[in-house]
């Protein structure tokens, strides 16, 4: 039994991240608020970030701290070049980075104006950019850090009305690759996860129209939607001990929607 004991608890210390200093963006709600509790439950210190100061944040930070978490929150409109660097001041220096705030408009190609196109583009992939550059020097300089974006499924099966988004994601990762090649040597890691349909408030709108539902639910093969908490788990083992040898990893959370 106590031997049992011993090892139980000696796997569970794979999954522990205490000491690690995590912000993960978005994560007032949906994905990033599921991944920043997990995070918390595991003995980070999180640094929960949304777009401005909102109901939501109060209370993702409050949950936080009532898992009995160290925790902070920050705002930041992550499309707006100075917000991000006003941000990654303000944070200081972090361990794990979860890339996972994005904007995302239904629209096709010949739908898209300019301006939504730069304001997509700035908050998907030059945030990253900009966060990346803020945070690597820091890790280097550690020799620890753990980068993970959270893409979709639709970098790898573009959805005809998310065209700009899909783009954004698909780069995004190619970015996270670039990392997960120059740094390891470093300690970093860099991977991605990409879900797939994933039953969010951001996603409410789209699944609320039965026709929508069903046609989406029919290109699952498990027939059905995901959580936020189907999610975190695959982040935490990139974050943790126990996925200190993946880098440049994609995990898909979808059901099997990639296949």
């Amino acid at each position: 039994g106590a031997e049992l004991g011993g090892s139980l608890l000696e796997s569970l210390s794979l999954f522990s991240l205490a000491g690690k200093r995590a912000l993960i963006t978005g994560s007032s709600r949906g994905i990033g608020r599921a991944i920043a509790m997990l995070y918390a439950e595991a003995g980070a210190h999180v640094i929960i970030h949304g777009s401005k100061p909102s109901a939501k944040l109060d209370e993702a930070l409050a949950e936080a701290r009532a898992l009995g978490a160290s925790a902070e929150a920050v705002s930041a409109d992550i499309s707006d070049a100075n917000a991000v660097k006003g941000l990654i001041k303000a944070v200081g220096d972090v361990d794990i980075l979860v890339l996972n705030a994005s904007m995302q408009h239904y629209q096709t190609v010949p739908e898209f104006d300019p301006e939504t196109f730069t304001q997509d583009v700035n908050a998907n992939l030059r945030s990253c950019f900009l966060l990346l550059q803020g945070f690597l020097p820091g890790m280097q300089q550690r020799r620890f850090g753990r980068i993970i974006s959270v893409g979709s499924v639709n970098q790898w099966r573009p959805g005809a009305r998310l065209a700009i988004y899909a783009s954004t994601k698909a780069a995004q990762f190619n970015l996270v690759l670039n990392c997960a090649r120059a740094y390891a040597a470093d300690g970093i890691t860099a991977n991605s996860i990409s879900p797939g349909v994933i039953d969010t408030d951001r996603n409410a709108e789209a699944l609320a129209d039965p026709a929508t539902e069903a046609r989406l639910r029919s290109l699952v093969p498990a027939r059905r939607f995901g959580s936020a908490m189907d999610c975190a788990g695959a982040a935490l083992l990139l974050a943790s001990p126990a996925g200190a040898y993946i880098n440049g990893a994609d995990i898909a959370i979808d059901g099997g929607m990639k296949l």
